[in-house]
């Protein structure tokens, strides 16, 4: 989430205006799925879709820097500052193997049934049984190894 901006703040370096109505979409989707009722939904399954939202605005804002280089390194830098865009998980964008990492959380080791694991969606698909369904619990994700 963006931090809130006071009078303080400065103001975002050029070529902000060109992204701003994507960014201020993105933000009205992450309100919205905020105020969506969670009746019916398993307790993980609330935070799902913020997870999402996140994922695809971080992944925006890595594409627009790293593949298409239409941003500049200060904007770049602001967006992160700011909260636009998960540093952490852009970090982890960059190293291989883990290109199409869901969330952080997924490669965290103290969270996960067995202990030394990672979690399920990082499993590649050509190691599990035929017809396995597999479900990321903490962010809902179907399979994020960069084998699958």
């Amino acid at each position: 989430m963006p931090k809130i901006k006071t009078s303080r703040t400065k103001p975002p370096p050029e070529g902000y205006e060109d992204i701003a109505p994507i960014l201020e979409d993105y933000a009205r989707k992450m309100r919205d799925e905020e105020n969506e009722p969670h009746e019916g939904k398993r307790k993980v399954e609330s935070t799902w879709g913020i997870m999402r939202i996140s994922h695809t605005r971080s992944r925006y804002i890595y594409d627009l820097y790293y593949v298409r280089e239409a941003i500049s390194k200060p904007l770049y830098d602001w967006l992160l500052k700011e909260g636009y865009a998960d540093a952490n998980l852009i970090a982890k964008w960059k190293k291989q193997g883990y290109e199409k990492l869901c969330c952080v959380r997924c490669i965290q080791t103290r969270d996960m049934n067995y202990q030394g694991s990672t979690c399920i969606c990082r499993v590649p698909k050509g190691h599990l049984k035929n017809g396995q369904v597999i479900e990321c619990i903490h962010c809902g994700c179907k399979g994020c190894s960069s084998d699958s």
